[in-house]
């Protein structure tokens, strides 16, 4: 019982000093303000909970396991962007941001019922290769049951050295009826380079189509890269496709606005809570910087759906408030929050990912909750979604494809080769298409809710 009630007071020390540490030295303003508050008793309630566990709970606990799941719970309290990392999410967050990894090429999400879901195999992958498709749940990874494992769980166990296998049981569920199929795959792990730009090419009569999948370090040298070869080939229009791209680097959404906006441009400023009408360090205003690739008379259209978010909604909002591009398809996601990465010294090699601020578009506006209006509004059902998710996101599709959203575009663009007079007839005023979150607005469709954190395994 000693060492039971010394691992109790040594937890509750560390949840004590956890507390004190998120709030950022907090708790002597907040003893020091009306009320006197006392942090110690609003915390107590941390010790109780621990103390029973320590007390009563059938087995001997495993206080690291206790401690990331006071973690977790406290960091899900805040909002949903906050989110506990790690050491192992961490890690893979690191290996993401450098362009590499080593697994089978999946990105996968915990929906609202536990299960673990394949987001998107990437083109080429060895998951690509067998066949595995965006919805599929993973039922069972290497035999273990994976229902109700963490994200970060299910990723240590689906990544691993290249050359070793993972052995996947996938529940696929029928798009029109019918009965879901079991699938068992042995898959041989690999080297995943993860790059943003996952197709460029033309489309018709010299328009250009290029789909960036995320914004990371490197993606604006992708972007430019790709624009260059399509004007090589004739492009005279561009088709710009953020569907299904959940962001990514703050950095990066600024330098691939500064590809079609003039430098000294106004992209996206943040503001944080701050103290006392002070502005808070997670202040920023960032201009364009680098003169743009394609003149302002270039034709751009932006596509866009219920999961274009963060960064992606960023280029999106500049380049619409611009008046630079005409943004065709569904309303964005409306993620305006800024996550801030916080190193913790324990546990070892873990993270904070803190939401420290909003975003704001050009027009003094965050679309937080709320999401971007198109220009052209263009709707598309399940089915035809997953028929273009498939085509993007695997090498191996031949099947035609029924694009409702692109084929607008190309038809804009088709009308006029003079981009003002494109803009004079399809652009709408900001202040109809960006607009903030009205508290008792409908807000979180289905769509919106299973649009969760993801990794890339």
């Amino acid at each position: 019982m000693r060492s039971t009630k010394s691992h109790f007071f040594t937890l509750f020390a560390f949840m004590a000093c956890t507390v004190l540490v998120l709030s950022n030295g907090f708790a002597n303003r907040v003893l020091a303000s009306e009320g006197q508050a006392d942090v110690y008793r609003s915390i107590a309630p941390i010790g109780d909970v621990l103390n029973e566990i320590m007390e009563s709970y059938v087995e001997e606990p495993d206080i690291d396991e206790v401690v990331e799941g006071a973690l977790v719970g406290m960091m899900n309290a805040l909002d949903r962007h906050s989110s506990y990392v790690s050491a192992e999410m961490l890690q893979n967050m690191r290996e993401d941001h450098q362009g590499e990894f080593e697994g089978i090429g999946i990105s996968i999400e915990q929906d609202d019922e536990q299960n673990i879901r394949v987001v998107q195999p990437i083109a080429g992958s060895p998951a690509s290769r067998k066949d595995v498709r965006a919805g599929d749940i993973i039922v069972e990874i290497n035999g273990e049951n994976a229902h109700g494992m963490s994200l970060s769980e299910a990723a240590q166990e689906i990544r691993g050295p290249e050359g070793t296998t993972v052995e996947l049981k996938l529940l696929r569920r029928p798009e029109n009826g019918g009965t879901a199929e079991v699938l068992d795959l042995e898959i041989e792990r690999g080297k995943i380079p993860i790059e943003s730009v996952k197709e460029a090419r033309l489309v018709d009569d010299g328009i250009g189509y290029i789909y960036i999948s995320d914004f990371k370090a490197g993606t604006a040298d992708e972007i430019r890269e790709a624009i260059a070869d399509l004007k090589d080939e004739g492009m005279t229009a561009l088709v710009l496709d953020l569907r299904w791209n959940p962001g990514g680097l703050l950095s990066a959404s600024k330098e691939a606005t500064e590809i079609f906006l003039p430098q000294d441009t106004l992209v996206t400023y943040t503001e944080g809570r701050g103290s006392n009408g002070e502005a808070s360090g997670n202040d920023l205003r960032l201009y364009t910087e680098e003169s743009p690739e394609l003149p302002e008379n270039f034709p751009v259209v932006i596509l866009v759906n219920g999961q274009t978010a963060s960064s992606s909604e960023i280029v999106t909002g500049a380049l619409q408030y611009w008046a630079r591009a005409i943004v065709v398809g569904e309303k964005t996601y409306g993620k305006g929050s800024v996550q801030t990465l916080i190193p913790l010294r324990r546990p070892e090699n873990s993270a904070l990912r803190l939401t420290t601020a909003h975003y704001y578009t050009p027009g003094d506006i965050t679309i937080d909750k709320e999401g971007i209006r198109p220009d052209v509004e263009v709707e598309m059902d399940l089915e035809a979604q997953l028929g273009v998710q498939r085509r993007l996101h695997r090498d191996d599709v031949d099947e035609e494809v029924e694009d409702a959203q692109l084929q607008r575009a190309i038809e804009i663009l088709q009308e006029d080769d003079v981009f003002d007079n494109l803009i004079a007839r399809y652009h709408q005023d900001p202040s109809v298409t960006q607009v903030a979150w009205q508290e008792d607005s409908e807000q979180e469709t289905e769509e919106e809710a299973e649009n969760g954190e993801s990794a890339s395994q």
